[in-house]
């Protein structure tokens, strides 16, 4: 499988649209799955930055999961916590006629999608992201203390979905796992209020998680966030985006491998004077229409030096 997340197709960072990066990464994608071929596309959630998209990003993401049927690949599709799960659920009857299975409207725990291969079933389940309440709406029979936290709540869910423990399992999800390293560009969690406890997905072989940017395990190999493919924070300056290829033989082998994604452009931060950073000899031959952060050391301040600088540096 490959495993993706957090697309946040039609974000804008610092006011810089990145749809044109965005569909260069896609494109990078589409090339990959058709090298590689993999029996099936995850996509944890975050599609989309906002919840009502613009124009813009749904034709982006309608051309991506069009590649994707064109490929003959399963693709199995979450939302995310800044997605409409009404909008990301629009259309799903008829797209899993192209094999493209969205989550729907949370109603109950999900029912497992069955693949098969040389070492038997595999059952994938979709787990949109998830808030108490909308648990509590859905069993409200529930004791209110069962469902008060989101781990509690998780738990809920998880109890409820029917598993065949002689069978390879994996979970698409999106949730804040504790424990797991957060950024800038994600939704800030106040005393880890939202975060659902890493023992909870232990019955799945393999849990592929959105809502982070920073790829990463939690506690073990197999329960990962795949992260961004693109860098949408200068606290991600310093990571290597990857896609997330992940193989399951049989049951209880895992194997884990990624492959580099090159950005259109860079996001990067530079430091200096102004007198340096404007002087020919450090900026020539440099990508200077990468997304940069720049800090200036100079003691006075220099007039108008925003647009100054981006004479050379236009983002």
């Amino acid at each position: 499988f490959l495993h993706l997340s957090d697309l946040h197709l039609g974000k804008r960072v610092h006011g810089f649209s990145m749809l044109e990066d965005q569909a260069y990464i896609l494109q990078q994608i589409i090339d990959c799955i058709a090298a590689e071929q993999p029996d099936g596309v995850l996509i944890c959630g975050d599609i989309y930055d906002k919840a009502v998209p613009s124009a813009e990003a749904v034709a982006l993401c309608d051309d991506f999961f069009y590649h994707l049927a064109q490929l003959k690949v399963p693709v199995f599709v979450i939302s995310g916590n800044h997605d409409s799960a009404d909008r990301i659920a629009f259309g799903a009857a008829l797209l899993q006629n192209s094999r493209v299975y969205v989550s729907p409207v949370f109603s109950g725990a999900p029912v497992p999608i069955p693949l098969t291969d040389e070492y038997g079933p595999v059952d994938i389940s979709l787990l949109p992201f998830l808030k108490p309440a909308t648990v509590r709406h859905v069993w409200p029979e529930e004791p209110a203390e069962s469902t008060q936290s989101y781990s509690d709540a998780l738990s809920c869910v998880l109890r409820r979905c029917k598993r065949d423990p002689a069978h390879r399992s994996l979970l698409v999800a999106h949730q804040f796992v504790a424990g797991a390293a957060v950024c800038e560009s994600e939704e800030p969690s106040v005393g880890g209020v939202d975060s659902v406890d890493a023992a909870l997905f232990d019955a799945f072989d393999y849990v592929a998680l959105g809502h982070l940017h920073s790829p990463q395990k939690v506690g073990r190999e197999t329960l990962r966030y795949c992260g961004t493919p693109l860098k949408y924070s200068f606290s991600e300056a310093g990571q290597r985006k990857s896609a997330t290829f992940v193989e399951l033989g049989a049951k209880g082998e895992v194997h884990i491998t990624t492959a580099p994604l090159t950005p259109r452009h860079e996001l990067r931060g530079l430091r200096g004077s102004y007198m340096e950073l404007t002087d020919r000899r450090c900026y020539e031959g440099t990508a200077v229409d990468d997304y940069l952060y720049i800090t200036l050391t100079d003691e006075q301040d220099v007039p108008d030096a925003l647009a100054r600088l981006r004479v050379i540096y236009p983002n």
